[in-house]
């Protein structure tokens, strides 16, 4: 466990929900009072208490440690719109087809947010029968590096892993390939959208 209720989102998660703390506290099984206690921060939840408190607001467990409500809008599991979560401590990917609470490591992750691809993360793509080669022209040693290459179409991906002091490079298989991922150590995660690209060329 790497964090524990907080006062905040005791009452931002009750506040949502709609009731008063009377209300909580009495779905719960304790008095208003310690309710209150929880959410000026003068008091915390008993550990039995958790699974009682994220039924009566509504969520996870997990959740309500994270202090955060999750929706999952991909329910339709459209790789598309999947997203990424990367632990700086030890480099572990997870990919998750919508929104979820992620921890690594004793960190809560965030969804990576994919940048455009600049010059220095220019993702290069040649097409070999029936495949992208992927290359980037950038420094692969032990402290400044592409973590991973990733081809994204709408119903799967297809990952490589890369490691320092090899080469940025991968191929992948174009079939509905519509996004590229780069993920740089230090300026993470770049997209180029293939379907631009195609449209782009046709164009001229």
């Amino acid at each position: 466990m790497d964090n524990y209720v907080t006062g905040a989102a005791v009452r931002s998660l009750r506040e949502a929900k709609g009731i008063t703390q009377e209300e909580l506290a009495e779905s719960i099984h304790v008095s208003a009072k310690a309710v209150s206690k929880w959410e000026t921060g003068k008091g915390f939840p008993d550990v039995s208490l958790l699974e009682p408190l994220a039924a009566a607001l509504g969520i996870s467990v997990i959740e309500l440690l994270s202090g955060c409500t999750v929706r999952n809008r991909n329910r339709a599991a459209n790789m598309l719109r999947s997203l990424l979560y990367v632990c700086p401590a030890c480099g572990n990917i997870i990919q998750a087809a919508g929104e979820a609470v992620v921890s690594c490591c004793g960190i809560t992750l965030p969804p990576q947010e994919a940048e455009e691809a600049d010059a220095e993360h220019r993702i290069r793509t040649e097409i070999v029968e029936d495949e992208y080669f992927v290359t980037l022209q950038h420094p692969m040693t032990k402290e400044h590096f592409i973590s991973f290459l990733m081809a994204v179409s709408d119903r799967g991906t297809q990952f490589v892993k890369l490691y320092p002091e090899g080469n940025a490079e991968a191929r992948f298989k174009i079939n509905g390939v519509k996004a590229l991922y780069a993920y740089c150590n230090r300026h993470g995660l770049f997209r180029y959208e293939t379907g631009n690209r195609r449209k782009k060329e046709s164009a001229i």
